[in-house]
């Protein structure tokens, strides 16, 4: 796994020009950074005219900086009348500055105080991978991927149109410009792509010719005389773009996970139907008293833990957009359940070696400080995370919908047939709840009833939470093979029971027996003189694979295109459904995608169909591609 980050060193040349101690080379011209970003990189890629009426736009940068040349792309959006309706800016950064840093570097360039203010607002956690922030309500989009060039850029899905070349000088930072980064510009470049940099070095105009662009110098910046234009060659076979689909879904579950799918959808000026089979929103799973949010640590950064956390990261942003939600980052500790479990977060703390405002490790005294009561243990701390009423996120995904959305509730979907270009959704007496191009299964274990996929190990798991009186002095939540939280409304959430192909809807006394199991080993005497049979609870059933991760994107289906699943959460439904709404919504409407191309591949609903193939068991479904290096 690559090792953590490195952020930048706040350094100055002697005339005052930001400078990289770590590649001894300046972050920009003498002459002016903004000047420099809209000289070679807007007009070097034809921009703003290039966006203009579009009604999306995608840039790729390398190397982010302190966000100079992002910044003057905004501006000129925001400057633009005829600008295109979305625009996506995607970066690659491996020392990125801290917000403090940044605060200071943006000083020099006042006329885009608002903008660079707004950018550090939303400035992200300093841990690896992708990180998506939107801004002007969602219509400007900054994916920022932070590490290493060689891992970060072969994970990016996207197609740009305008490249910007902004490494530091191939002489100080050859890694930037090798041949493999240059043939991934290829890969990641939108059929007469345009890229431009400073930079006219015999090394970049080879590579960029190499990987299949015509090269051309331009006059350059300031003190340098000439710059470089670089348009991709038109191929000998161009893939020619699909045909825009019509914005019209059909979202069947009214949970976390459809809640969140139509909102994706609906910001992206989508008309959604939303199908639900009982008489109100969040009613299984998700209408759950609360429950807790967290990412995850691990000593090899596992595929869990990276999605987790960019899960969990994308939420955070989310859900302070979002009104009337009922939450509280009062944090979360993770107490160790043993020494090898101690030895494990110590050594995934090490291995992210994430800020402190991320995750701390903590020992019993500090860890019993934090949560307001005694404890023998320590573990790992998240100021962060805290919990929340599932409910209520339900219910401010749906009101963001606005008028795009049309919920049908207790209407039970029995079956999905397709006519022509289209999926009708039917009850069991034949009469259509709805029809649309596109479909998106968002209702857990009921998902394979309307999609058979012999190929994917579903189950359902039942999960029951006990509600206790208030747990006196606890202040944030607190796990250690179970979960108790702090009073909500007067009650303390506890639990839950994980009990496999056990299909009981009610709640049962050795169930909370077994929550007052957990609750003593987390916090002793804290459930003493409690009745189990005497305890209120919840039962809701949780679908989930052997791999443990959700199953989102597309569903492989004879009957035709447009089915998309998002489902298999777990007990991550809360942090799991935003990022994978955003990732369904992305594919849809030919973004770049918001995570890694190894996570997109690990989502993938037909991964066991290719599995199985690989091993010879069967074979893998139409359509179907392995997953990235």
């Amino acid at each position: 796994m690559p090792g953590p980050l490195v952020p930048a060193r706040l350094a100055f040349a002697p005339d005052g020009t930001p400078r990289s101690a770590a590649y001894d080379d300046l972050h920009h011209s003498a002459g002016g950074g903004a000047a420099q970003a809209e000289h070679v990189f807007l007009r070097g890629t034809g921009l703003p005219g290039r966006w203009q009426d579009h009604n999306q736009f995608t840039v790729l940068e390398l190397g982010f900086g302190f966000g100079l040349a992002f910044l003057a792309t905004w501006q000129a959006w925001r400057d633009d009348p005829q600008r295109c309706d979305r625009l996506h800016f995607a970066s690659v950064e491996k020392h990125p500055f801290t917000e403090q840093d940044l605060a200071v570097l943006h000083a020099a360039f006042p006329a885009l105080a608002p903008l660079a203010e707004e950018l550090r607002s939303n400035w992200p956690v300093l841990v690896p991978g992708f990180h998506r922030i939107a801004f002007e309500r969602g219509r400007v989009v900054l994916t920022l991927a932070l590490g290493d060039v060689a891992d970060t850029l072969p994970q990016f899905t996207l197609s740009a149109s305008a490249i910007y070349l902004d490494g530091f000088a191939p002489a100080k930072n050859p890694e930037m410009w090798s041949q493999p980064v240059m043939r991934q510009l290829t890969r990641l470049a939108a059929p007469g792509a345009i890229a431009a940099t400073w930079s006219v070095a015999a090394a970049v105009r080879e590579g960029l010719r190499d990987a299949g662009f015509l090269t051309e110098k331009r006059c350059g910046f300031a003190h340098k005389s000439e710059m470089l234009v670089a348009q991709l060659a038109p191929r000998r076979v161009e893939c020619k773009a699909a045909a825009p689909i019509e914005r019209r879904a059909m979202v069947i579950g009214a949970g976390v996970a459809g809640a969140a799918a139509c909102e994706r959808l609906a910001a992206r000026g989508w008309e959604v139907t939303l199908l639900e089979r009982h008489p109100v929103t969040a009613a299984e799973a998700s209408g759950n008293y609360a429950g807790a949010f967290h990412p995850v640590l691990t000593p090899d950064d596992s595929l869990f833990a990276r999605l987790t956390r960019a899960a969990y990261l994308y939420t955070l942003q989310q859900w302070t957009a979002l009104e009337d939600l009922s939450w509280n980052r009062c944090g979360l500790l993770q107490l160790a359940r043993d020494g090898e479990e101690a030895s494990a977060q110590r050594r995934g703390l090490e291995a992210l070696a994430p800020p402190p405002g991320f995750a701390q490790l903590l020992d019993a005294a500090q860890a019993g400080n934090v949560a307001g009561v005694s404890l023998s243990t320590g573990g790992l701390w998240f100021p962060e995370s805290g919990w929340i009423q599932p409910r209520s996120l339900v219910n401010a995904l749906l009101a963001a919908c606005g008028g795009r959305l049309r919920p049908r509730l207790q209407r039970e979907v029995a079956s999905l047939s397709r006519d022509g270009d289209a999926w009708i959704a039917k009850d069991a007496r034949g009469i259509v709840l709805g029809e649309a191009p596109v479909v998106i299964l968002a209702n857990a274990a009921d998902a394979l009833r309307l999609s058979p996929q012999p190929s994917i190990p579903l189950r359902r798991v039942r999960g029951q939470l006990s509600l206790v009186p208030g747990i006196a002095g606890l202040r944030a939540v607190v796990l250690r093979g179970g979960m108790a939280l702090p009073a909500v409304d007067g009650l303390s959430a506890v639990g839950a029971s994980y009990d496999i192909d056990d299909e009981d809807p009610l709640p049962r006394a050795d169930s909370h027996a077994g929550n007052l199991e957990r609750l003593e080993r987390m916090l002793p005497g804290a459930g003493a003189g409690l009745d189990p049979a005497q305890l209120e609870g919840r039962v809701a059933f949780r679908a989930t694979v052997r791999d443990r991760l959700p199953l989102v994107g597309t569903l492989e289906d004879a009957r035709g295109p447009g089915l998309y699943g998002a489902f298999a959460y777990g007990s991550r439904g809360l942090i799991w459904s935003g990022i994978a709404a955003e990732l369904i919504a992305s594919m849809l409407e030919g973004e770049p995608l918001p995570l890694e191309r190894k996570l997109v591949a690990a989502l993938d609903p037909a991964r066991f169909a290719l599995r199985a193939a690989r091993r010879g068991a069967g074979a893998a479904p139409p359509g179907a591609t392995s997953a990235p290096a």
